[in-house]
């Protein structure tokens, strides 16, 4: 059942079909579910007036476009009772509540949404909108290209921690798990009519331009918890680990429930660039290029769970500087 699962899935990638993919049709799940027509009309605002920027909710919405997600499969009309639709929708529950959908993957409480912010669906947070047809693709950490299922597999893997679980290793997730298969599914889905082998516009947007980051060296974690006590215990609280907003609590930022060190959030430059666009999450934006890379390092320099498996990684590419969790070699 899952290699034909999985066949299902892979085919909405691999069909001959020129231009497009034609897929079936941070945080946790929303309570209340919006859902909008993609457009790429500028100033178009979705049902809560948050702005929008193409098809993702901009980079500069703030908490009124929290949990809003624009387009969700659980309102699409045009799937069905299929298997591969139900499989749509239960990757899109994990995506967004990972630690229920999901527990024996996510045993720090992580969702997928926490990271890509807005179901995936949001400028400048990672939006994975149109990515599927893009893979196989080069994997730098790895040296090898890595398919769909392989990039998502090693999110729950780092990510999500679910090496720091009580699974055996013969238990940890792989291409084939039915999570994950399920999570391509909602990708795939998210990705219809997308040119297949051509980055999205907004791919990439929310990493820090070279000429401005600070050399690690110079960077200084007690200047990132400065600016961490003044802008960012409101909701992740002083010990990093969160405060209840409601029925909502941000992802723990360091600790045992957070993302391992072999994560792309434990390196410095990938972190800073996730917070520089994202966060403060009532004033995204406003943070300086050096702030968010301060910041970063301050979070980057706290214990968190160890990804076993390090001595694997870049073994074809050279070891980023950023990558402060590694033995520098």
């Amino acid at each position: 059942m899952l290699g034909s699962q999985y066949h299902h899935v892979n085919s909405m990638l691999s069909r001959p079909v020129p231009l497009t993919v034609r897929a079936g049709a941070c945080l946790v799940v929303v309570a209340h579910l919006a859902v909008v027509a993609c457009s790429r009309m500028p100033g178009r605002r979705t049902t809560n007036g948050a702005k929008m920027n193409g098809p993702l909710i901009a980079a500069s919405a703030t908490m009124v476009a929290a949990w809003e997600v624009p387009k969700t499969p659980l309102a699409d009309t045009s799937l069905d009772t299929s298997r591969l639709s139900e499989e749509v929708r239960r990757g899109f529950r994990i995506f967004t509540n990972t630690p229920h959908e999901a527990p024996r993957l996510a045993p720090g409480g992580m969702s997928c949404s926490n990271c890509h912010m807005n179901a995936g669906q949001r400028e400048k947070s990672l939006p994975l909108v149109g990515v599927a047809g893009l893979f196989p693709e080069y994997n730098r950490r790895s040296g090898r290209l890595f398919s769909l299922g392989d990039r998502i597999t090693d999110c729950f893997l780092r990510s999500e921690n679910t090496t720091g679980g009580t699974l055996s290793p013969a238990e940890l997730p792989t291409p084939t798990s039915s999570e994950v298969l399920a999570v391509s599914a909602y990708l795939a889905w998210l990705s219809r009519g997308s040119e297949v082998g051509k980055n999205p516009w907004w791919r990439g947007q929310n990493a820090i331009a070279a000429a401005m980051l600070v050399p690690i060296d110079k960077l200084d974690p007690r200047k990132g918890e400065a600016i961490y006590l003044d802008r960012c215990v409101t909701c992740h609280g002083p010990d990093g680990q969160g405060v209840a907003i409601g029925d909502k609590t941000a992802g723990p930022l360091w600790g045992p429930g957070s993302w391992n060190d072999g994560a792309g959030a434990a390196r410095v430059y990938t972190l800073a660039g996730m917070i520089r666009y994202s966060m403060p999450y009532l004033d995204p934006g406003n943070m300086t290029d050096e702030d968010a890379q301060q910041l970063a390092a301050f979070i980057d320099s706290k214990p968190r769970p160890v990804f076993p498996f390090k001595e694997g990684d870049y073994r074809t590419e050279k070891l980023p500087p950023d990558a402060v969790y590694y033995a520098q070699r």
